[in-house]
């Protein structure tokens, strides 16, 4: 596998921009169900250097082994609440918006458990999470790439 290009040194601007985006969301949405939103996403986009990056973060939270691994069949899973579960679906949708923007009872019941303002921060969460698999994809970013 070969890095098409460095994006970060190649565009500190745009990289900062984006640490900037994800700051703002950061401290606005649980750290655990942060990345149960950037691992799904990121299965749902194919991008193993976000996969990668996210899965190890969860796993410093603590011992989330059996959750990501049940993440992409989560709808069967007993191991997600019925908050993530509403948050795990809106990302799916949010993720894949062309398809069918976010229908009514999705939004329902996430709002059972967020409020609108804590709506807006998921809805920023799973649209950063979106770009940084974007910019990785397009980028030719893969585990490890920078680590030489």
């Amino acid at each position: 596998m070969n890095l098409r290009i460095n994006w970060r040194s190649a565009n500190t601007s745009a990289f900062h921009a984006m640490l900037a985006l994800d700051k703002h969301v950061n401290p606005t949405v649980d750290d655990v169900l942060h990345e149960l939103i950037k691992i799904r996403a990121s299965q749902m986009n194919g991008c193993a250097f976000c996969i990668d990056m996210h899965t190890t973060d969860l796993m410093k939270m603590g011992d989330h082994t059996m959750r990501i691994m049940h993440l992409s069949v989560w709808r069967e899973s007993p191991l997600f609440t019925a908050k993530e579960k509403a948050v795990l679906e809106l990302t799916e949708y949010v993720t894949k918006i062309a398809d069918s923007g976010v229908p009514d009872d999705v939004y329902e019941r996430v709002r059972e458990h967020f409020n609108e303002k804590e709506y807006v921060d998921l809805v920023m969460a799973i649209l950063t999470i979106n770009g940084w698999n974007r910019i990785a994809l397009a980028t030719g970013m893969y585990p490890g790439c920078f680590d030489k």
